[in-house]
C-alpha cells in the first residue's frame, strides 16, 4: 500500500481484529493509519493498548482522511452504519465490505461511484491462517485489487470470484473451519475411546488434519493422490476409510456445504 494510505474500520469486532494483527505483524500499515470505530468505549481502548492504532466511539475524526474503510459490523448493523458514513468520505477511497449478505448492489446505491470490494474471509485469519474470497464492483481498478490483496494476504490466502458464487463460498470456507472442528473433535474423541489422554488426542487430531492441509496446498496434489499414498492394502488406514465411505462421511461433508451455501443464499434474499 501507499505510504499515505490510510484505513479505517467501521466495527472493532474479532474479525476487524484479526485483519488489523495481521496488518501490523506484516507491516504492510504502519499503526498511526490505522483507524477503528466501535461503540463500545472500552473496546476501543483494548484495541488502541494492543496494537497502537487509532481507536474511538464514532468515525469522525477519520471518515473524511482514510483511503480504504472497512465496514465490519454484524450484519443487522450494516443498514445502519452504512448510513452513518455514506456521502462523508472522500471520492476516491476504496470500499470494502465483510458484512455477511450485504451485495455489491446494495453497497453501489450507498457508495456511489466508489470502488467497492465485497470479501468473505473466515475466522482462522485470526492466526494468520484465513482463507479469503473477494468480489469486485464496476469501479474497481488493477490498484485497488493490490490493495485488497495485501491487506488480506497478510493474515492468510486471498483468491477473486464472481460475486454470483459467493454463497458457495460462504457454505464452504465460511462455514467450513466448523466442519473441520468437528472432524477434530471426533477424530481426539476416537483417539481418546483408543486410550489417549485426552489432551494428546486433541493434539494430534489437530495438527494431523492442519498437516493434510499443508500437504494439499503445498504440493498442490489432489487430495485422493495424497489419500492413496497413505493406504496401503489390507492395512490400517484402508480400514478406517472402509468405515468412513459405509458411514457416509463424505456425502455427509457435501451436504453440510450445500445447506450452509443454501442457507446463506436465503439469509441474502
Amino acid at each position: 500500500m501507499a505510504s499515505s494510505s490510510k484505513i479505517g474500520f467501521i466495527g472493532g469486532g474479532a474479525m476487524a481484529e484479526a485483519i488489523i494483527a495481521g496488518l501490523r505483524k506484516s507491516d504492510v500499515i504502519p499503526a498511526e493509519a490505522i483507524y477503528v470505530s466501535d461503540h463500545k468505549a472500552a473496546r476501543t481502548e483494548e484495541l488502541c493498548k494492543c496494537y497502537g492504532i487509532h481507536a474511538c466511539v464514532g468515525a469522525d475524526t477519520f471518515l473524511d482522511d482514510v483511503t480504504v474503510l472497512v465496514l465490519a459490523v454484524k450484519p443487522q448493523a450494516a443498514q445502519k452504519a452504512i448510513a452513518e458514513v455514506s456521502g462523508r468520505l472522500r471520492g476516491d477511497a476504496l470500499v470494502l465490505s465483510i458484512v455477511a449478505g450485504l451485495t455489491l448492489r446494495e453497497m453501489e446505491r450507498a457508495f456511489s461511484g466508489h470502488p467497492i470490494v465485497r470479501i468473505m474471509p473466515n475466522t482462522p485469519l485470526a492466526v494468520g491462517a484465513g482463507m479469503s474470497v473477494y468480489s469486485c464492483g464496476p469501479h474497481v481498478t488493477s490498484p485497488c485489487r493490490e490493495i485488497v490483496e495485501q491487506i488480506f494476504s497478510s493474515a492468510g490466502r486471498v483468491v477473486e470470484i464472481k460475486e454470483s458464487a459467493m454463497d458457495a463460498v460462504t457454505g464452504l470456507s465460511g462455514s467450513g473451519p466448523a466442519f473441520a472442528f468437528l472432524m477434530i473433535d471426533a477424530l481426539a474423541s476416537g483417539g481418546i475411546a483408543a486410550g489417549l489422554p485426552a489432551k494428546t488426542a486433541r493434539l494430534l487430531a489437530a495438527q494431523t488434519i492442519f498437516g493434510a492441509a499443508k500437504m494439499v496446498l503445498e504440493t498442490e496434489t489432489h487430495p485422493e493422490v495424497l489419500r492413496d499414498a497413505v493406504t496401503s492394502p489390507a492395512g490400517t488406514t484402508i480400514a478406517g476409510v472402509r468405515v468412513m465411505e459405509q458411514r457416509g462421511v463424505r456425502g455427509a461433508l457435501m451436504d453440510a456445504v450445500l445447506a450452509a451455501s443454501a442457507r446463506s443464499e436465503e439469509l441474502g434474499k
